[in-house]
């Protein structure tokens, strides 16, 4: 998990992807379980698959692993996991890029915050106080009322700025 205000270990070198794969699923299935779902055994290969990097892939990136193992590679059979994947907080979707990255808190109540290297794709989800106070009060001034906030930032992670 994310400390409070810094990224999750997406930029880290040297970053094993099993792990992260590992502990999406262990929570994916308590998520299930608890909201008594079933996490088929395609929801499980689109989360894996999410989690195989940092990388946000978009639905017609998944349909060759699909095909690959077995499954329909319809787009729609894609889009019902990835949509029972996002309704059970375990992936969000960025609509920057129209495409999902795994959740670092499923099954907590969070506000997503982005940061997205427009060099390399990683992807990292933050969390801060801070910004969501200043979200909350700047449209709190506007008289405006937020149901949801999703942030997406553009820009370059450490790893590129090293290499540039």
């Amino acid at each position: 998990m994310a400390s409070q205000n810094s990224p999750h270990v997406a930029y880290q070198t040297n970053h094993d992807h099993n792990h992260c794969i590992q502990n999406a699923l262990e929570h994916a299935q308590q998520v299930c379980q608890s909201n008594g779902q079933r996490l088929t055994k395609i929801r499980e290969l689109v989360l894996t698959l999410i989690w195989q990097s940092h990388k946000p892939l978009g639905a017609y990136d998944l349909l060759p692993a699909l095909a690959n193992a077995g499954f329909n590679s319809a787009p729609p059979t894609v889009y019902r996991a990835l949509d029972f994947l996002q309704e059970q907080g375990l992936v969000h979707r960025l609509a920057s890029l129209n495409s999902f990255i795994g959740c670092t808190h499923p099954g907590q109540q969070h506000h997503g915050y982005f940061l997205i290297c427009s060099q390399c794709g990683n992807t990292a989800e933050m969390e801060s106080q801070e910004l969501q106070s200043s979200i909350l009060s700047c449209a709190s001034a506007a008289g405006f009322s937020v149901e949801q906030e999703q942030v997406e930032i553009l820009g370059r992670c450490p790893n590129c700025q090293e290499s540039a």
